[in-house]
């Protein structure tokens, strides 16, 4: 088709010089000193236009042929870039292939080659990933020496350069993962405030900080980031609420007196405070350091409205409530009561219950409540021992030695 439209348009081209230059009887006159000169005016349109393509052929051959060593520097270098290129490239796959000596020695290459040609010094981008590539060849294997050094030329590219910021934040992030791996939580959360605001909250960053907080035993730090992965849905809805609450754990289980421990609940967020694990281990704490009256206080929200938490938590509760029984006081007995009622199968609610009551001396309600727990197959073996346990105790307060006895045996066989 096109071939058909070019003849069409020389035909065109034939039949208008035809037309006009046929009928054409004029003539050009030349005059020199005494000299003069006649030609046909289409003979003299035929030869400027004929002299003018000369000339711009004579010009374009000239230009070629001066600008032939510009030219061939440009290929030289084009071809030391496709070089340097394929080398990164070929880092890469054998970095991801597990061949890290061969990665680091394609990376050095690509490095070598760059250096030696002036005009790709203003890559900084392609440098700097050639170091991290290089760099994170030597961590795999252990060379920790050439791995610092090379992440310390690539952040000192980075900070030169604005089109290697991006790259920067990777080396970050890469050094802050790496001294992970070495153990090493300080270094790792330098590395990682050394972040911008905004590189520092995304996920990958989160990650990091977190795994830093939790290997340098800084509970109370790694709860507030794990929260923010929560929020940014970091961690699935099940697998957050677990990683929430053993943090909580271990930052209660860091205090070793009841100011701290009232310090850690009060930086709690309300969610934590809401949840009735962690509600009952602190009051487990709180108990054991003797501050039976700040355990009770925290769990009195769960008694308060029982019903609105599921059967685990509320055995968490009650038996974080046992632990707390001692000094209860009067005011607990409505709420314990209709807890009691409202949940008649759960052996955990019947100790809890039974050991306020005996607390209160009420020892007729509160063996009720105790043989239902000691007896209730479904509790742990501790918590029915704890039942039997409360029984003797009762049995020896009435001065019945022989049911002691039988309850002291009871409690001895769960051991």
């Amino acid at each position: 088709m096109r071939n058909i439209i070019w003849f069409v348009l020389l035909f065109g081209v034939a039949v208008l010089a035809a037309t006009t230059l046929g009928t054409n009887d004029g003539l050009a006159t030349f005059y020199w000193r005494g000299w003069r000169l006649d030609v046909s005016l289409n003979l003299f349109l035929i030869a400027l236009i004929g002299s003018c393509f000369l000339i711009v052929a004579a010009i374009q051959g000239i230009s070629a042929l001066v600008g032939l060593p510009r030219r061939a520097r440009e290929w030289r270098v084009a071809r030391r870039d496709r070089s340097a290129q394929a080398a990164l490239r070929d880092a890469l796959a054998q970095y991801f292939g597990g061949r890290y000596s061969r990665a680091q020695k394609s990376a050095q290459r690509a490095l070598v080659i760059q250096a030696d040609t002036p005009e790709l010094a203003q890559d900084n981008e392609f440098t700097v990933l050639s170091h991290l590539l290089a760099a994170g060849s030597a961590h795999r294997l252990q060379d920790r020496a050439v791995r610092d050094e090379q992440l310390r030329h690539a952040l000192e590219l980075s900070r030169r350069s604005a089109a290697a910021r991006s790259a920067e934040e990777g080396a970050r992030l890469l050094a802050a993962e790496w001294a992970l791996d070495d153990r090493d939580a300080p270094r790792a959360l330098e590395l990682l405030g050394e972040l911008p605001q905004g590189v520092a909250r995304r996920t990958h960053a989160l990650r990091l900080r977190l795994q830093a907080t939790r290997l340098g035993r800084q509970p109370q730090e790694a709860l507030k980031t794990a929260r923010l992965l929560a929020k940014h849905q970091g961690f699935s809805k099940v697998a957050a609420q677990g990683l929430l609450r053993s943090l909580a754990f271990e930052s209660l289980d860091t205090a070793h007196d009841i100011d701290q421990l009232k310090r850690v609940w009060a930086q709690f967020d309300p969610v934590d405070r809401r949840d009735g694990f962690v509600a009952a281990r602190a009051a487990d704490r709180a108990a054991a350091l003797g501050a039976h009256e700040d355990a009770r206080s925290w769990l009195r929200p769960f008694w308060d409205a029982p019903a609105e938490i599921g059967p685990e938590e509320r055995a968490a509760v009650s038996f974080g409530l046992v632990s707390a029984i001692p000094g209860i006081g009067p005011e607990w007995l409505p709420r314990l009561e209709a807890a009691a009622t409202a949940f008649t199968r759960e052996g955990a609610v019947a100790l809890a219950v039974g050991s306020a009551l005996a607390e209160r001396q009420l020892w007729g309600k509160a063996r009720l409540l105790l043989e239902q727990a000691a007896n209730d197959t479904a509790l742990a073996a501790g918590p029915r021992r704890k039942a039997w346990l409360g029984l003797a105790n009762l049995a020896r307060q009435e001065g019945d030695e022989n049911r002691a006895a039988r309850c002291f045996e009871s409690a001895a066989r769960l051991a």
